[in-house]
């Protein structure tokens, strides 16, 4: 039962500036819409990047956070698709036109018109929001809590690189070992893949978090592994690691840019891009990344490590995370 008309919520209302709390009116459902009651929210890269500027023209003022796990408290009149009670999780697409031709040819993640939750739509550093019921998903009860949150973004992007860098990979390589590589390692040795973990020079402790995951090898991501890779996916948003990546990886193999932002990409021979390597990024996700991860994480079972956060210290979140400061994936506790 909601017993106000006001939550508490976090805003950002210039980029370069630190979110501010504020009181809001509780958001009412749309015709297809749902409230919901969040849980937690987690706190992605991609909220740095709004955050610092990095991806432009944000809704203003802004609720960020697109890694919503929480219960539906209402729907509007004609959403159909949810009861109250459910618990739901709310990704990063919010919502597509359905009429342009990425849309019209099963390529939804592409939509001219998109519109993007923590981004063009407010988000989950409230206590509430409203969400399109039709890119929700519907969440296992045991991932209501605060170690679902990661899923709705590491994981499902996680997946979709996944998926991007083919069926046949036996040695994967990855390259940035945070929230989205935590989840998908487990993914990948469930499947009986061999993966192999580069982190930041020196990191000793992140690389021993992925071998206590079950990686094959773990070093500097400045390092040559021992075996060349069949595919290799890069989450850390650093443009150099592309030619290095491609160094790295055996003929006809993929890299994967796992990230919404990366930093310039340098120069390099053609050599290590020929014999038929291919560099490609990936672009959001389709409803059906969600709906087959879910199916998987159960079964693996997916567990995240997380570093909580009350809702009023979403800043020091966002700035622990800016400086490498959280193991696995920061998250907001919001309520239950």
């Amino acid at each position: 039962m909601i017993t106000s008309k006001k939550m508490r919520a976090m805003v950002l209302t210039r980029p370069g500036e630190p979110l501010v709390a504020r009181e809001l009116e509780i958001p009412q459902p749309g015709p297809k819409q749902i409230l919901i009651r969040v849980h937690a929210c987690g706190v992605c890269r991609t909220d740095l990047h709004i955050v610092d500027g990095e991806l432009p023209e944000p809704k203003l003022p802004l609720v960020l956070g697109h890694e919503i796990v929480g219960e539906v408290v209402a729907t509007g009149k004609s959403a159909d698709r949810c009861t109250i009670g459910d618990p739901i999780g709310v990704p990063w697409l919010g919502s597509t036109c359905g009429a342009c031709r990425y849309c019209r040819s099963g390529r939804e993640n592409l939509c001219d018109n998109a519109r993007f939750t923590g981004y063009t739509l407010n988000g989950g550093y409230a206590e509430y929001t409203v969400a399109h019921q039709d890119y929700c998903v519907r969440l296992p009860k045991q991932y209501l809590n605060v170690n679902g949150a990661p899923l709705l973004c590491a994981g499902l992007i996680g997946y979709r690189s996944y998926r991007m860098a083919g069926d046949t990979v036996q040695r994967l390589g990855v390259y940035g070992f945070g929230a989205a590589a935590h989840i998908l390692t487990q993914v990948a040795v469930h499947q009986g893949k061999q993966l192999y973990a580069f982190t930041k020079a020196g990191d000793t402790e992140g690389q021993k978090f992925a071998r206590r995951l079950g990686a094959t090898w773990a070093g500097d991501s400045d390092s040559r592994p021992p075996d060349e890779l069949d595919a290799a996916i890069i989450f850390a948003p650093v443009g150099a690691l592309v030619p290095r990546a491609l160094r790295a990886t055996a003929k006809g193999g993929v890299v994967v840019c796992g990230g919404i932002h990366m930093s310039e990409i340098p120069s390099f021979p053609y050599r290590i891009l020929w014999e038929e390597r291919i560099v490609r990024s990936v672009a959001n996700l389709e409803r059906r990344d969600g709906e087959e991860f879910f199916k998987i994480a159960p079964e693996v079972p997916v567990r995240t490590e997380v570093r909580t956060y009350p809702l009023e210290q979403a800043n020091e979140a966002l700035n622990d995370l800016r400086a490498g400061k959280v193991e696995g994936a920061a998250v907001l506790h919001i309520g239950e």
